[in-house]
């Protein structure tokens, strides 16, 4: 009798197993003992244990007591019904801090007493959502910056010509006053030249790029400039690929954030900077208004271990006019943020009182196919 099923049963149990595999997600089951006897290969990273530790281990080892995780479990298993729960925190020492997750728990019909839990991490989604809101926040000082270039520079070189021509016919008290108002003026021209650089909408001219010459290069004008006083650590990923970038761009991009890590650091002993390349693949997201799925498997990370950035300004921190410094103007992040998403990337700032990591993902190279070039060239 046919039951359906061209396979037996070992090749319907390797199928599956590849199949929850393929989910993307961590997918645990838990039995009636809280033991965890199935993990794949998602989960195994989610918990940092292969599937055989885990099995050895019990759900509440890895959350604290009284976590609303294990109260889901129970719950599914009363009501013999699954459960769909948002924003769940499971942050434990063993799992990580902020530890956010979407999850998804049901009952195992089959074996009495077990659930199987999905878990959906919400980091990403939410860096993807920051990074939507600081790319508008760029376009609001695009227009600013149009406009202050109009009204604002042109009323500037009168005022300045005014305040020279006083400078030659007033007393020498006065002469400084007079020399002030130059001088306060020259600034403001300067810090509007910044903004206007938002302004500049062309398209991007990109080419593949080593990432890992952009970083020598920067390490070494930090070295022998403003960071020569703090070591400088290289963790990088020879086997990268290239990136798709600009190459003036992203000096930018990574001289600005170096900076920033040496005067976070500023005299303290034991200052030291971090530059990590890596290829995390699996990260993915819709563009908004296409169809399109990008992935950003490179991640280039900027780690410093000054005192972090406060707690009140990091959800904002790449916004333009936000800033801690005593002089600063608050556009250099919005700048990095700003190059970093025409490059179709993400950045994200995660900070603590034990360092600041600026973490960036981008696009691979990938090279045309002989059939794509054929096809781009068709009329």
């Amino acid at each position: 009798m046919n039951t359906g099923s061209p396979l037996p049963g070992d090749g319907l149990a390797n199928v599956a197993q590849l199949a929850i595999d393929a989910i993307g997600h961590p997918v645990i089951v838990v039995d009636r003992q809280g033991h965890i006897p199935f993990a794949n290969a998602e989960a195994e990273d989610f918990f940092r244990l292969s599937a055989t530790m885990l099995a050895r281990n019990r759900l509440a080892d890895f959350v604290p007591f009284g976590s609303p995780l294990l109260t889901l479990v129970e719950q599914v298993r009363e009501r013999r019904a699954p459960v769909n729960e948002y924003r769940v925190d499971i942050s434990s020492p063993r799992l990580g801090t902020d530890k956010v997750v979407d999850i998804y728990v049901a009952p195992v019909a089959e074996l009495p007493g077990c659930v199987v839990i999905m878990f959906q991490e919400r980091s990403m989604a939410e860096k993807i959502d920051r990074q939507m809101t600081h790319r508008g926040a760029a376009r609001s000082v695009t227009g600013l910056a149009a406009m202050l270039a109009h009204e604002i520079k042109n009323p500037l070189s009168g005022i300045r010509g005014a305040a020279q021509l006083l400078e030659n016919v007033v007393s020498d008290e006065d002469r400084a006053l007079a020399r002030l108002i130059t001088e306060e003026t020259d600034r403001i021209v300067k810090l509007v030249d910044r903004m206007e650089v938002f302004s500049d909408e062309r398209p991007v001219d990109r080419e593949p790029v080593n990432i890992h010459v952009i970083l020598d290069h920067v390490k070494a004008l930090a070295s022998s400039g403003f960071a020569s006083h703090i070591p400088i650590v290289e963790e990088y990923d020879p086997s990268l690929p290239p990136v798709l970038a600009n190459r003036d761009q992203l000096i930018q991009v990574f001289l600005n954030l170096i900076k920033n890590a040496a005067e976070a650091i500023g005299d303290r002993s034991g200052g030291e900077i971090r530059l990590s390349t890596a290829f995390r693949p699996g990260i993915r997201f819709s563009v908004p208004g296409t169809r399109e799925r990008v992935s950003l498997p490179m991640e280039f990370c900027v780690h410093d271990n000054g005192p972090g950035v406060p707690e009140d300004i990091r959800a904002i921190i790449f916004d333009p006019f936000i800033t801690t410094k005593q002089n600063g103007s608050g556009l250099g992040l919005a700048l990095v943020a700003k190059i970093v998403g025409a490059h179709g990337g993400v950045i994200e700032c995660d900070s603590s009182s034990r360092g600041t990591t600026f973490r960036i993902l981008m696009p691979a190279w990938r090279e045309q196919t002989q059939t794509e070039q054929t096809t781009e060239a068709k009329p």
